[in-house]
């Protein structure tokens, strides 16, 4: 090795010492200064530390190779709080202000601004506007819902959402396999409202947030009955409903005030955000197959609107649609171009 006025390198006289070299000398580390290890390698206070060297402290890698310090800035693996110098390329994994790595420009995974819904639909102008107030009124009508904003705006705060699983699937292409992350999230407001969504992306974060999407569009309305008499607030399914997708066969049963949800953890955590407090199940098949558990459940919560009990017999009056209430207020505010091309 080189000795360009500093002291002589070998092992260093005084590892992490101030002004010999770890493995060279203060100019040297594993070869030209701000290239390999830096200038001072693991000498001259740098080794894991905090100062003018390298190593994996001061600016991370000084020099070209690994790390780009700016004034001391970004560095390698470690955190560069003084003033380093070195030419270099862009960060490493450092914490530094415009490196490459996690804490760049714009680095942080938070939530972009929230933009002014605009809608695009009939029904998503009559529910900004005030004309229709829960989501019963669309139910009622069985009117489809294209905008998952209409959930947000109707049930807001109340709904939450929880990830069900998230597993990789492969498609074999000629270049090999290729590999995306399917999604599974449940999503309610624990009283009345479940829904079920699945979405698979090439990464994770896209593959949640469209499942969120897919789940808030398949919102359903979730209907609750009685085990014995009619004492307090419906508390469990108002008869046995059965649900079934693939192999899988789930059947929900009417359980007692203080039973609890007695299944396994998929359709629990559906039925809890559907707001049944106490309910027995029997399910059959290839429950392993977490998909088609969840989307079983899905469909035998939503079976319990499917059944023409007694207590509904009487007749309904008719009533016109909210499209048919409301003509002459989407007549006279029309969606503009500007709104459609947005």
């Amino acid at each position: 090795m080189t000795d360009r006025g500093g002291f002589h390198g070998g092992f260093g006289t005084s590892a992490f010492g101030e002004a010999t070299a770890g493995f060279g000398d203060a100019g040297a580390g594993f070869g030209d200064p701000g290239v390999g290890f830096g200038e001072a390698g693991f000498g001259s206070a740098g080794g894991f530390g905090d100062s003018a060297g390298g190593g994996f402290g001061g600016s991370g890698f000084r020099g070209g190779n690994f790390a780009y310090s700016r004034g001391g800035s970004s560095g390698g693996f470690g955190r560069a709080n003084f003033y380093g110098s070195g030419r270099g390329g862009r960060g490493g994994r450092g914490r530094g202000s415009r490196g490459r790595g996690r804490g760049g420009r714009g680095g942080a995974r938070g939530k972009e601004g929230a933009k002014e819904w605009i809608p695009v639909t009939k029904l998503g102008r009559l529910v900004k506007d005030g004309k229709i107030k829960s989501l019963e009124e669309i139910y009622l009508h069985s009117l489809p819902i294209k905008e998952f904003e209409i959930i947000d705006f109707l049930l807001g705060e109340q709904l939450k959402d929880d990830v069900l699983k998230i597993m990789p699937v492969q498609k074999q292409t000629r270049a090999g396999q290729r590999t995306r992350f399917k999604a599974f999230v449940a999503i309610g407001d624990y009283n009345g409202h479940v829904g079920l969504g699945v979405k698979c992306s090439k990464e994770v974060a896209t593959a949640i947030r469209g499942a969120i999407i897919a789940a808030k569009l398949s919102v359903i309305p979730v209907r609750r009955g009685y085990w014995g008499n009619k004492i307090g607030k419906p508390h469990t399914v108002p008869c046995k409903v059965t649900g079934k997708c693939g192999s899988v066969l789930v059947r929900l049963i009417p359980a007692p005030k203080g039973t609890g949800i007695v299944s396994a953890p998929v359709p629990k955590k559906l039925l809890q955000m559907a707001g049944i407090d106490d309910c027995y199940t029997c399910a059959k098949g290839s429950t392993c197959t977490l998909g088609n558990f969840a989307k079983a459940t899905y469909a035998a919560i939503a079976a319990t609107y499917s059944y023409l009990t007694p207590d509904l017999w009487k007749g309904t009056a008719l009533s016109r649609s909210p499209y048919q209430a409301f003509a002459e207020f989407l007549k006279s505010n029309p969606l503009s171009v500007a709104q459609e091309k947005d």
